[in-house]
């Protein structure tokens, strides 16, 4: 087991919670009211700041139902939060850009982490990759 020292930044928030067999991945929630205006961009507080073990890092992805409900993406395609990112202020945020006119709620789940062990260390070495078979190019699996 891996425990992670949290911070939250207001004691009224749900705390949050990993149900062992149910889910890899923890809901976020937004620590405050927002109002969102149609492709308009925000930083969503998400109310936690955390001490990650060495060796581990956070990706950060919107909830499934985050688009639907809310009709916000995020522009970064994933939040990475390194376990240097670990400050007493250091409060993680979702990135969002606004399709739409929305409200996000104080404590509504739009978005959820998973901890990830990082890369290994690699080293580079150059080979033109004869042997290998040429698959035909991007977008080619499962084409003829």
């Amino acid at each position: 087991m891996v425990t992670i020292k949290i911070k939250y930044f207001d004691e009224d928030m749900e705390k949050l919670a990993y149900i062992d067999g149910k889910s890899d991945w923890i809901d976020l929630r937004a620590a405050k009211r927002m109002e969102l205006k149609a492709w308009e961009q925000y930083f969503v507080p998400l109310g936690v700041a955390m001490q990650l073990p060495e060796g581990y890092e956070a990706h950060i992805l919107p909830r499934s139902s985050a688009f639907k409900n809310y009709g916000i993406l995020q522009p970064n395609s994933m939040g990475i939060v390194d376990n240097t990112y670990c400050g007493p202020d250091d409060q993680w945020h979702m990135p969002v850009l606004a399709t739409r006119d929305a409200v996000i709620e104080k404590g509504d789940r739009i978005a959820q982490f998973r901890i990830m062990e990082n890369q290994p260390p690699i080293e580079f070495e150059e080979s033109d990759l004869s042997g290998n078979v040429t698959r035909g190019g991007f977008g080619s699996t499962g084409r003829k």
